[in-house]
């Protein structure tokens, strides 16, 4: 048998987390037993669904890492073949007509609600004579669901689960508009597309119940199901934005890179051993059902960047400096012209050990586009009080004079000027890297004056001693 699995997004919202890994464990399955994973746009809520929504799925995939086989399908252009299902079950006695209007369906909930029995459809139209329909009423399709015995899921996670037949309502399949609901569309397009596996929360675990009522109406083999445990927030109770971000979109806004929310996703509901640094490769070929734990996982930020501070000490400078400059190229109050770009890049080594977003690599980074003169923090404005000054003097003429302006060369020119003037080596260091960036942090003061080149240093300088 080919592995065939799908994620199949609402366009409805962003794309949040929850969905992400679901669509992350879909491809590494999929992937791992050498099959597919294909993409479909759940898009039959035409009112609620947009072409933006569709653009963030398929923006956020990519920038995932997570591609797909063969084209999008998109559900809203299978209708005729839904309808074409239907037509089939009514043809086989398995679904019929009803004509309840939404008043009746109203005080159907509210008398069951009174009864304290839960609010389901009756079977009004069930056993009724054809004869007896209203003429000129839009009438609904039912699937007439067995009220006998029970059905079983037997899923890869959650183990075999029962749920008495009784305790389901003859739920609709076309609604009276004539357009397929969602429980319908779901299970004719996953048996069209030949799915093998469905994986998704374990809030769909009651709808996978009457879908697969309408697989053995239709007579047709049921998928494998693995429904996932839930993501919470840190503190237990379901996400939502007071604890952070939530979507993909938001992950990326906030510096993380996607190989670290992949990477953390992985391990947020599944395991193997003690791994925990895991890249795309080692996934493929680790992952399996047989992983996935059965407890709800809860969002720890803080493990998150500091993974992607891991991920990010191991990416590619030019790709680092790259998402920094798209954020430098939002700030009014730098340049971020080429030579701007080629300091950040040379800095990059030094910058990327400290930082554990691309948020906060941009920030640090940001130095090397500032005009002059500099804004001083106070607490850098400490370094450059008289003896501050005094240094900086002494400085500009040996660095002036220095040739090849390299790292090693300011290196060695620094700690003679320290040995000479006998001060400790933080006494030189301080008050230019507060010249340098306005604050009193940066990566190594030789690779920091290295990157800015001579011109800038020497101009930095003279800006602190003129003002």
């Amino acid at each position: 048998m080919k592995i065939r699995t799908r994620f199949a997004p609402s366009p409805t919202g962003l794309l949040h987390i929850g969905n992400a890994r679901a669509a992350l464990f879909n491809y590494l399955f999929a992937r791992h037993h050498g099959g597919e994973f294909v993409l479909r746009i759940e898009d039959t809520d035409r009112e609620r669904s947009t072409q933006h929504a569709v653009d963030v799925i398929f923006d956020g995939l990519k920038w995932m890492g997570l591609d797909w086989d063969g084209e999008p399908v998109f559900q809203a252009s299978r209708q005729d073949r839904h309808a074409e299902v239907v037509a089939q079950l009514m043809e086989k006695g398995m679904a019929y007509r009803c004509y309840c209007t939404p008043e009746e369906l109203a005080a159907m909930r509210e008398k069951a609600r009174a009864e304290k029995r839960p609010p389901r459809y009756d079977g009004t139209w069930r056993d009724r004579d054809p004869s007896e329909a209203p003429e000129g009423v839009p009438y609904a399709i039912r699937l007439r669901a067995p009220k006998e015995g029970e059905t079983i899921i037997r899923d890869h996670v959650q183990g075999e689960v029962r749920v008495a037949n009784a305790e389901m309502d003859d739920l609709i399949l076309l609604r009276s508009d004539g357009t397929p609901t969602y429980l319908l569309a779901v299970v004719v397009d996953d048996h069209d597309m030949g799915i093998t596996h469905v994986m998704r929360g374990d809030d769909h675990l009651t709808n996978t119940f009457r879908q697969a009522m309408i697989y053995r109406a239709m007579g047709w083999d049921l998928p494998e199901f693995a429904h996932l445990p839930l993501i919470h927030g840190p503190d237990g109770a379901k996400l939502s934005k007071r604890h952070g971000a939530q979507s993909v979109v938001d992950f990326r806004e906030e510096g993380i890179l996607p190989e670290a929310l992949c990477n953390y996703l992985l391990r947020l509901g599944w395991g193997h051993g003690d791994a925990e640094v895991l890249d795309r490769e080692e996934q493929i070929r680790l992952f399996d059902m047989d992983g996935i734990g059965r407890s709800p996982s809860r969002m720890d930020y803080v493990k998150l960047s500091h993974l992607n501070g891991i991920w990010m000490r191991r990416a590619d400078d030019e790709r680092l400096t790259a998402l920094v400059m798209q954020r430098l190229e939002r700030r009014d109050d730098l340049d971020h012209d080429e030579t701007v770009r080629a300091r950040v890049l040379a800095l990059m080594p030094g910058l990327k050990e400290r930082a554990k977003t691309v948020v906060e690599l941009a920030d640090n980074a940001a130095f090397a586009g500032l005009r002059l003169p500099l804004t001083i923090t106070p607490k850098a404005e400490k370094h450059l009080g008289e003896e501050g000054r005094k240094v900086l003097a002494g400085l500009e003429e040996k660095l002036a004079g220095l040739e090849p302006f390299t790292a090693e060369g300011i290196d060695s020119t620094l700690r003679a000027f320290a040995a000479e003037h006998e001060l400790k080596l933080g006494a030189v260091a301080q008050p230019l890297r507060a010249a340098m960036t306005g604050t009193t942090t940066s990566p190594g003061i030789d690779l920091t004056l290295a990157a800015l080149g001579r011109d800038e240093v020497l101009a930095r300088i003279r800006s602190v001693l003129s003002a």
